[in-house]
């Protein structure tokens, strides 16, 4: 907390909260599918400024009462991570986002609530401010609070534009024209603007090029060919105006090397960003070049790294036209007797790592986030980026204050841990601390990914007491109540092995697991039924862990399941039930009253074999309690 500031410090926390505002105020307007939420939120948080200025103003004994105020601290926490959404959407790649709109709205949506749960914390009433600004404030909080429950309507014509031009082969030219205008693709600069986003995207993602980018980038071929037919004269040399008269396909200039003008068959990057041939730029380097051609800037190495999202561009423009594909280069991909790893993936790593070493912040986070992707895409590349002496490297960047770099670094990290020889080098590198601190802190990407990383470590049982101990449960539970639906997974399955190990089972009840879960349990359309289930079965092997789930009235829900779910949803609830109900009479009568022993009869004949076993042994008590019950109403005739 940040009670203890002194005066002056506290002004620097105020002046710290306007300076925000007025840097989300100036963010440039968003120019694609997002420009109205981008705009709405930009717009609400502007209103706020004359809070922070007042504020800022005040006299000192006013800044005390700011300072207990712990609103105002998750405020700046909220307005940083929103600055950094704004900021990833405007430099983002467009067609990405408007894919995946319904993602990108849960995160202006998350931001929203996140705000108006700090707004909610701040007592407008005890600060010194004027009426004005007070009920300024309070109208902003009241939009806050209104958006918080509902969010943005969709783009139904973009939707509909966006399946079509994906679904045909030779859309029609008025749709084309409206995504080009919606999406502000209209010219040239602008598809290469693209297309370089969405070479940053695969990187960042750490996703296999081709996953996911094929669809974007057959996408962006269709842009680019309208665009081009609208305005042949936007990509055209003097000598293809010639060509066009006799329909000669356009090549445009970003499939073209800069050295031989050709079409590239297999388009590297160079340390200045510029992509050319690989035999081209090689034979310029052979003969003792150390500048970048293009630019004349000094190469800080010589690695040339593959452009995936290019060539998908260039061999999907080849097919649409009619020109012969590209033929691989063989020598690109072979490899040497004993290598694990191709030559020019070998040579990529040894650059990296020397970025990743001695590299400035920018060079750090590319080099991190090639990588994390390098360390996606094959087992031999996890190998070979392992004994290069990455791992060292890559921890330390945990600690980063950059949040993208810190994100590439601790998912390059999970993907190495996937190569169960690499596990023990990232914990013998102390890495369990640095990935527990990014669980804490990180951004939400970052928090999620380091608990998948977390889960695979502990495979290697000694790793579950470490990661335990090091405390990663209280954490993990946090992303479980509020991560993405795929971080609330990485959560619970990180969760369930850690209390494999007896240990860990009493400092996830201790930490208050057992409340979420059951509110997991009883959403059934939350998608989580089925961790929730798994996690308090083992949880309710523990004293503990009974003791806490009996008291939150889980009798029913378990009975629900038992009667409803799948079969091993059926299972883990019976083997919670015979727990609750072998340790404790009260829960054995609440089940027989809620008609346990119907619904037991059932799983009996029809569930798994354990838990058939489980309903049999839970009708055997519950017959024993009915022969005490009649026993004792004929004592007391």
């Amino acid at each position: 907390m940040i009670m203890g500031l002194t005066g002056d410090s506290k002004g620097q926390f105020v002046s710290q909260l306007a300076e925000l505002v007025k840097e989300i105020s100036g963010l440039p307007e968003c120019r694609n599918s997002c420009k109205k939420m981008h705009g709405t939120l930009v717009r609400r948080i502007k209103l706020l400024s004359p809070l922070f200025e007042e504020l800022r103003d005040g006299n000192e004994e006013s800044m005390v009462k700011i300072e207990e105020i712990k609103g105002f601290e998750l405020l700046k926490s909220a307005l940083d991570s929103t600055k950094n959404l704004l900021q990833s959407i405007n430099e983002g790649s467009k067609l990405y986002q408007a894919l995946q709109k319904d993602q990108v709205a849960y995160k202006f949506q998350q931001m929203t609530e996140t705000i108006e749960a700090a707004l909610s914390e701040i007592p407008y009433d005890k600060l010194d401010i004027s009426e004005e600004v007070r009920e300024q404030i309070e109208l902003v909080h009241a939009q806050f609070r209104r958006a918080k429950g509902r969010p943005e309507s969709p783009d139904l014509q973009l939707e509909h534009d966006l399946a079509i031009v994906q679904k045909e082969k030779d859309p029609d030219a008025a749709i084309l024209k409206r995504l080009s205008d919606k999406l502000q693709l209209r010219t040239i600069n602008d598809l290469t603007k693209e297309s370089v986003a969405l070479h940053e995207l695969v990187i960042a993602s750490g996703e296999d090029p081709g996953e996911r980018i094929e669809e974007m980038a057959s996408l962006l071929k269709k842009l680019k060919d309208f665009v081009l037919t609208e305005n042949p004269e936007a990509d055209t040399s003097e000598g293809e105006k010639g060509l066009m008269k006799h329909r000669s396909p356009v090549i445009p200039d970003d499939f073209r090397c800069p050295i031989s003008l050709e079409l590239m068959k297999d388009p590297v990057i160079v340390s200045t960003g510029q992509t050319y041939e690989r035999s081209c730029i090689q034979k310029w380097l052979d003969a003792g070049h150390k500048t970048c051609p293009k630019t004349q800037q000094t190469l800080l190495h010589t690695a040339l790294t593959p452009n995936y999202v290019l060539k998908s561009l260039i061999a999907l423009w080849c097919e649409s036209n009619g020109v012969e594909l590209p033929k691989k280069q063989g020598t690109c991909r072979s490899r040497k007797a004993g290598s694990s790893a191709s030559d020019c993936d070998r040579t990529a790593i040894i650059a990296l790592l020397e970025k990743l070493a001695n590299g400035n912040s920018e060079q750090q986070r590319a080099a991190a986030g090639e990588l994390r992707l390098l360390a996606k895409r094959n087992a031999d590349n996890r190998v070979c980026i392992a004994e290069a002496g990455a791992i060292p490297l890559l921890v330390e960047l945990l600690s980063s204050t950059d949040p993208r770099t810190q994100e590439h670094a601790v998912t390059a990290l999970l993907n190495l841990s996937i190569n169960d020889s690499n596990k023990g080098t990232i914990v013998n590198a102390g890495a369990i601390p640095d990935i527990v601190d990014v669980l804490k802190n990180g951004s939400m990407e970052a928090r999620e990914n380091a608990a998948a990383t977390l889960f695979s470590l502990s495979v290697i049982d000694e790793n579950k007491v470490a990661i335990g101990a090091a405390g990663a449960i209280p954490a993990l539970i946090k992303l479980l109540c509020e991560g993405s639906p795929r971080g609330k997974k990485d959560a619970a399955t990180a969760i369930f092995n850690l209390s494999i190990y007896q240990g860990n089972k009493a400092r996830a009840v201790r930490a208050g697991i057992v409340p979420p879960l059951m509110r997991l349990l009883k959403d059934a359309g939350g998608g989580m039924v089925d961790e929730a289930l798994a996690i308090l079965a083992i949880l309710a092997s523990h004293h503990e862990g009974r003791a806490a789930i009996g008291q939150a009235d889980p009798i029913p829900v378990l009975l629900e399941v038992i009667r409803t779910g799948s079969p091993r949803n059926r299972e883990n609830a019976a083997a919670i039930l015979w727990s609750l109900c072998t340790s404790n009479l009260e829960q054995l009568k609440i089940a027989k009253d809620f008609g346990a022993e119907e619904a037991l009869k059932d799983l009996s004949e029809t569930g798994t074999d354990r838990a058939k076993r489980k309903a049999g042994s839970i009708l055997e008590l519950l017959q024993q309690l009915e022969v005490k019950e009649d026993a004792v109403s004929l004592s007391s005739l």
